[in-house]
């Protein structure tokens, strides 16, 4: 369970921003690193903590820098996207870690749960990440090369809407 979380949260993120200079690559380095929990279970990158110690983190230490502050506040936004993707929010005692007791409640990751729905969801993550792909034109060397290096999209093609939209 990976490629679900880079689509979705890639195009959900540029569906809702619509910015150029944000780096989508932190998104969704943001949005799977949840998943690196998944030998030990649920942990606390699966709760609203997390994202938010996140969010202070990257709030502080950007303080008068606006242009890292718009880089670094990627990260946050995957991790939370993550906690919605998984629906942890129907997990109480995991959501509200460590605030209605120190156990996770669930011992099987949200991600292992689902079942043969994982495969579904997969492949909606990588429809999404195709679809994505040729919107941006990333087929071009030059978006590509820009997004690879600095997560960011062309602004030739981001505030355009796409044909058949």
């Amino acid at each position: 369970m990976f490629l679900w979380y880079l689509g979705v949260s890639w195009v959900a993120v540029w569906s809702v921003f619509r910015s150029p200079a944000l780096d989508y690559r932190l998104v969704m380095v943001g949005s799977v690193l949840p998943v690196g929990e998944l030998p030990v279970g649920t942990g606390p990158l699966h709760t609203l903590l997390a994202p938010v110690l996140a969010l202070a983190v990257v709030m502080l230490a950007t303080r008068h820098r606006r242009l890292v502050r718009r880089r670094w506040l990627g990260l946050p936004i995957g991790m939370y996207l993550h906690l919605v993707l998984d629906a942890v929010f129907n997990m109480p005692e995991t959501f509200w870690w460590p605030f209605l007791g120190l156990s996770f409640g669930a011992d099987t990751a949200p991600e292992v749960s689902r079942g043969w729905w994982s495969v579904v969801l997969e492949v909606v993550g990588i429809a999404l990440a195709v679809w994505a792909w040729r919107r941006f034109g990333l087929d071009d060397a030059e978006r590509r090369s820009r997004f690879v290096h600095t997560g960011q999209l062309d602004r030739s093609v981001v505030g355009q809407e796409a044909p058949g939209c």
